[in-house]
């Protein structure tokens, strides 16, 4: 389904966000701000037959009512969000959610892939969960997740995970480096139950003493790897993940980036939520890179990857695409797409926020400095 814009008004903590989307479109702002609700409500504008179908298919029941259905859908106790006064635009044109929502279909396939910021709870013993393992009062789009990414999985669509040929060389060096170190991740199928384990020098590590960044990353590297699937992007056009950034260290947010930065290449649009400064840095590169009319080297230069022929042609065409930044403030959204860090809204020459403090920081060490005579 094409939506070029998407508006919400009076629904949870938001009074007003009015996002058109771009090739990528990043939004930014404090916890609680209603990102993810804005995020889960473009899930269901795009998705809705398949949803329902799903829902229906594992016998859960809204009785056709808007306030259960959103308890099953947001999660249990979200049907607050919505009140008398909520209305949602599709495009400029009134959506009727209780219609939407009202009738139960089985038809239709998916056509965006939400990676949820509760990824790591898919994995908690170190297999993906079934969409009936969990609760019918948790979020969808994580059971959701944790179903497709099981099926991967248990039907052999993918058989070494990392290092894996799927990835791109750089990529996997980077990943390497900066969160398996030398660290392999397989299925063991030794026991009677399969199992992902970190596999290297002769060892086999289980889930539970993983790093927390490997917790983290594992579910969003198996996200990555049914996306690079050709099959699935015939009918996956749209791919949204929560939290990029989560459980990660700088260098190993870079490597996620390129994997992102891939997949805009191939003509998914994306989603991203981020507190990550280093999301936005990318972002705000590849706007002056544009204006510029710089070198597709320059986008691999900050990447410090190698510039091959096909590395090349990725940041070519990543370099023809639009890139989109909402800030999600108390109430209402800004667009901070210039990213000007010398504009006057503080809001877009803070990155919505997110480099305040190191300005902060910079300032008053510059004025102690100053004040002992440097």
């Amino acid at each position: 389904m094409t939506i070029r814009r998407l508006t919400l008004e009076h629904v949870g903590p938001i009074e007003r966000a009015d996002v058109t989307f771009g090739d990528l479109t990043v939004l930014v702002g404090p916890q609680a701000t209603g990102k993810s609700i804005f995020l889960q409500f473009l899930k269901l504008l795009v998705d809705a037959p398949r949803i329902l179908g799903i829902l229906q298919n594992h016998g859960i029941d809204w009785n056709r009512r808007l306030g259960d259905f959103l308890d099953v859908y947001l999660g249990e106790g979200m049907r607050g969000v919505w009140r008398d006064e909520s209305s949602l635009r599709r495009d400029g044109r009134p959506v009727d959610l209780q219609k939407l929502v009202g009738t139960k279909r089985s038809s239709g396939t998916s056509a965006m892939f939400f990676i949820p910021a509760q990824r790591v709870l898919t994995l908690s013993r170190g297999w993906p969960r079934p969409f009936s393992d969990y609760s019918p009062g948790d979020p969808f789009v994580v059971r959701a997740f944790s179903e497709t990414i099981r099926q991967l999985l248990e039907r052999g669509l993918v058989n070494e995970i990392f290092p894996s040929p799927r990835l791109e060389d750089e990529v996997r060096r980077l990943l390497q480096e900066n969160v398996f170190a030398a660290f392999g991740l397989q299925v063991d199928t030794s026991g009677l139950q399969k199992r992902l384990v970190l596999s290297g020098g002769g060892h086999q590590l289980p889930f539970m003493v993983w790093s927390a960044g490997q917790r983290e990353f594992v579910p969003l590297l198996l996200g990555f790897h049914l996306l690079q699937s050709p099959t699935v992007r015939v009918h996956l056009p749209w791919v949204v993940i929560e939290e990029i950034e989560m459980g990660l260290h700088p260098r190993a947010i870079s490597a996620v980036l390129l994997l992102v930065l891939e997949l805009l290449s191939e003509g998914y649009r994306i989603c991203l939520s981020t507190h990550s400064t280093h999301v936005l840095d990318v972002v705000w590169a590849l706007r002056v890179f544009q204006e510029r009319g710089a070198s597709p080297d320059r986008l691999l230069e900050l990447f410090d990857v190698a510039k091959t022929r096909k590395a090349r042609a990725m940041a070519s065409k990543v370099l023809e695409k639009k890139a989109k930044v909402y800030f999600f403030e108390r109430g209402h959204t800004k667009d901070i797409s210039n990213l000007d860090p010398g504009s006057d809204d503080a809001a877009e020459s803070g990155w919505g926020g997110l480099s305040a403090f190191s300005g902060r920081v910079a300032d008053i060490v510059a004025r102690v400095v100053n004040e002992t005579g440097g």
